[in-house]
């Protein structure tokens, strides 16, 4: 298939690695920053446009893979006749396409991306089109390059991005904190990395809840109070350990 891809980021970077590497012709990218079109046009094989008007009359797919605040906007500016336009996020609605093609949806990767990747993680594929025939195109053109898609509606897809931002953002979060803490206190957060990563592979093993450890699960209240004096001096910490501490007292006391 012909694809056109709209933007330069960190989710149109890996989208065309696998575009490509599932043998679909790039044919171009655009993007406000010339620049950056080119850079990533290069990586591709493909034409950099900073014009959308200039986007080819060969392409089967436009992927508008910029970020959920500039996607309305852009869409204001798109008026494509027969070619499938889809937009790669989670949190919005297909419909914000309606007026730029009579063909849309929406192909979001369920996954962290970032340009400097290396080796591409698997990627699942949430898919959803305004017709049967785009759900049909979109589900195969997805199954090309990901051995996980699903479809999904707006409804659907929302609920699956907060559970997204849920393990990915808020555990990131966390280990942000972490960090600080360790820095501040000389020590090495490094050491902490093997259990960061044996923690997350168990999830694949299990339900989470079966797999939970440590002072507020055991009840050992004892711990819990010595962790707590040494945050005295961070009140944030110290009520962000006592609300998560709380959360998982609550959780057990359910079962």
């Amino acid at each position: 298939m012909n694809i056109v891809l709209l933007g330069s980021g960190n989710t149109a970077t890996v989208l065309a690695k696998m575009i490509k590497k599932a043998d679909h012709t790039i044919a171009q990218v655009w993007s406000r920053n010339a620049a950056h079109a080119e850079a990533l046009a290069a990586k591709v094989n493909a034409r950099a446009i900073t014009s959308l008007e200039d986007i080819t009359a060969e392409a089967d797919i436009c992927i508008m893979a910029v970020t959920d605040t500039a996607i309305p906007e852009l869409a204001k500016q798109l008026h494509l006749k027969r070619k499938i336009l889809v937009h790669t996020a989670g949190s919005v609605n297909k419909d914000v396409l309606r007026n730029s093609s009579p063909n849309y949806g929406v192909l979001y990767p369920l996954q962290s991306l970032r340009k400097e990747m290396i080796v591409i993680p698997p990627v699942p594929f949430l898919v959803d089109g305004n017709s049967d025939e785009v759900n049909v195109l979109l589900a195969d053109f997805a199954a090309s390059f990901s051995d996980n898609v699903q479809p999904a509606d707006d409804d659907t897809r929302l609920k699956m991005h907060l559970a997204a931002v849920m393990v990915s953002n808020f555990t990131n979060h966390l280990y942000a904190l972490t960090e600080d803490y360790c820095k501040d206190r000389h020590l090495d957060f490094k050491l902490l990395h093997p259990l960061i990563i044996e923690v997350a592979c168990r999830l694949t093993q299990g339900r989470a809840v079966d797999m939970q450890t440590g002072p507020a699960r055991r009840g050992d209240e004892e711990t819990i109070k010595k962790h707590l004096l040494l945050l005295e001096i961070d009140e944030h910490l110290q009520d962000l350990y006592h609300e998560l501490s709380e959360s998982i007292r609550r959780l057990y006391r359910k079962k």
